[in-house]
């Protein structure tokens, strides 16, 4: 079995050497033009030329959880495609939402500003049935989110394109009920993949249903956001701020609005990092899965884009 490894922007040395202690009956090397044909690929952004070369690729593992890179490309007809189910990355995404919902409630920005001037002054108290939670996307990582939440006794809300129960979480699917999801949430938490269906998903007309007040915590991709609607509805009080940690150009770049906005929180694409040894002990498990014939979790559904 021969394994091509080919990760955008990750330094290869420690995955190859993972995957070889975890498969050492394959034949693994970082792919470069001209390499001999694979059975399987290890990928995170890869080139379309890597997959031209690569033809009669059975499987294709992406190292996250968001498959949009390769959307993008012509993908060999045969692969079957698998993305990373978890391997650690839901219980950051969990942290990070947490820490920003929390942050924004107990309003530390405040006592951070107060700080500055050596200000002792409390906070207002507020009700956590005030401010609904609502979860835009319900896989692996939304339904984590969504428990996380339920800890710390703010409604939640949860959202899929298919119906999906969790205990503690009221649930809307599909397009007829997403506007009464969006209405009956303060604080929106985007967690959908990225497809043609979810590009543009908070602009002006859907930021504008939540409730009075509403916060927007952006933690999928940049290209669910329309930047100047998010600050717009802010500058104009519907909004009060938001949390980032994705963006449509990344790095952001500095002359952004969004590093100086007072009410716009950035964090660099870093709210869910891949766990390397945990995502190599789940990739080499589907790929021996694979080989024996076995079904495997996390199979991408192109026509879905996810």
């Amino acid at each position: 079995m021969r394994i091509t490894f080919c990760c955008t922007g990750t330094k290869a040395e420690p995955w190859l050497q993972g995957l070889r202690a975890a498969l050492p009956e394959a034949t693994i090397e970082e792919w470069a033009p001209g390499a001999p044909q694979a059975d399987h690929a290890v990928v995170w952004a890869p080139p379309q030329a890597m997959m031209d070369e690569q033809p009669a690729l059975r499987g294709v593992f992406n190292i996250g959880a968001g498959v949009d890179a390769l959307m993008r490309l012509k993908l060999p007809a045969g692969a079957t495609i698998v993305r990373l189910d978890d391997a650690g990355m839901s219980v950051q995404m969990a942290e990070y939402v947490c820490h920003a919902v929390i942050r924004h409630f107990r309003e530390f920005d405040v006592c951070a500003d107060n700080e500055l001037d050596a200000r002792w002054v409390f906070n207002r108290q507020l009700r956590r049935g005030d401010f609904p939670v609502g979860v835009m996307g319900m896989g692996v990582l939304g339904e984590r989110v969504a428990k996380a939440l339920l800890q710390f006794e703010f409604p939640v809300n949860g959202w899929s394109r298919s119906p999906k129960q969790v205990d503690g979480v009221r649930g809307f699917h599909g397009q007829d009920q997403f506007d009464a999801f969006l209405g009956a949430s303060r604080v929106l938490v985007c967690l959908v993949p990225l497809t043609p269906e979810t590009v543009d998903i908070m602009r002006r007309d859907t930021l504008s249903r939540l409730r009075p007040g509403g916060y927007v915590i952006n933690v999928a991709r940049g290209g669910h956001l329309v930047d100047d609607d998010l600050i717009a509805l802010i500058d104009e009080g519907h909004l009060t701020g938001a949390t980032l940690d994705v963006f449509r150009t990344e790095p952001l770049p500095q002359d952004h609005p969004f590093w100086s906005h007072p009410k716009i929180t950035v964090t660099p694409h870093t709210s869910a990092r891949t766990v390397r040894d945990d995502s190599i002990e789940q990739i080499a498990g589907k790929i021996l899965a694979m080989e024996r014939g076995e079904a495997v979790e996390g199979v991408v559904h192109p026509d879905r884009g996810y």
